[in-house]
């Protein structure tokens, strides 16, 4: 019976790197006849809960329990992993992270500037991160920092966060993930030198949290400030052959 809560993967806390649960899917549970999953790293996260509400609850004060219950389901809800529809077209950009777009900068043709599409993620977002192109992972750049508001223009510069760069057929990206004010773990379970699929689960970030995407200027950006994506399924851009 294969062991699920040791098996290897890399995650970065507050500026040091550590061993944590892995990437992928542990419990299936049918939603709408549809299976959604649950990220291992959210194994801990939902049984502590449920065995303190064990101890209230045997004493009588069942309202405490129904508070710890109630966190346990928030966290099962949080750390959920949905299958994706991922497109297959080799030059589409998709989005890395479920959530709100709340900047596109776009780059100029012809000059060395790139494009920039930053997606923030609420505590109700689904928080695993998928790789926004298939192709080599050429570096990982994690950086240490502060925990601003990811929305500030600050956070890109300033905040915690960790910057993969994914080399695919005639196109380049770099995916980072910036830790917020209640995102306090960035998870990476890719190393350097590994391969992704376009939509491929490489990392989540706990709690709330940014994923800047940074693109070459020949990528024509199709979405806009204020829209909603998901990850692995929603076309940020496409490459102008």
């Amino acid at each position: 019976m294969p062991d699920l809560l040791n098996p290897v993967s890399t995650s970065i806390k507050r500026g040091r790197q550590i061993h944590c649960s892995a990437p992928f899917c542990s419990w299936q549970i049918a939603w709408d006849r549809s299976y959604t999953y649950m990220v291992r790293d959210g194994i801990p996260f939902v049984l502590i809960p449920l065995v303190l509400a064990i101890v209230p609850l045997v004493f009588g004060y069942w309202p405490v329990s129904i508070g710890f219950v109630a966190l346990a389901a928030f966290m099962a809800f949080f750390f959920r992993d949905p299958n994706r529809t991922v497109p297959r077209d080799p030059d589409l950009v998709l989005a890395p992270a479920d959530g709100l777009i709340t900047l596109v900068a776009r780059g100029e043709d012809g000059l060395s500037s790139e494009s920039l599409v930053s997606i923030f993620l609420s505590p109700l977002d689904v928080h695993v991160n998928r790789s926004p192109i298939g192709g080599e992972i050429t570096d990982i750049t994690y950086t240490s920092g502060k925990f601003l508001m990811a929305t500030s223009a600050r956070a890109r510069l300033l905040n915690e966060q960790n910057t993969l760069t994914i080399r695919g057929d005639g196109l380049t990206v770099k995916c980072t993930q910036i830790a917020g004010i209640l995102a306090r773990r960035i998870v990476c379970w890719k190393q350097a030198g590994e391969k992704v699929e376009c939509g491929e689960r490489f990392g989540m970030i706990k709690f709330g949290s940014r994923t800047d995407l940074l693109m070459p200027a020949n990528v024509e950006i199709m979405v806009r400030e204020g829209m909603r994506v998901r990850g692995g399924e929603t076309i940020i851009g496409k490459v102008k052959r």
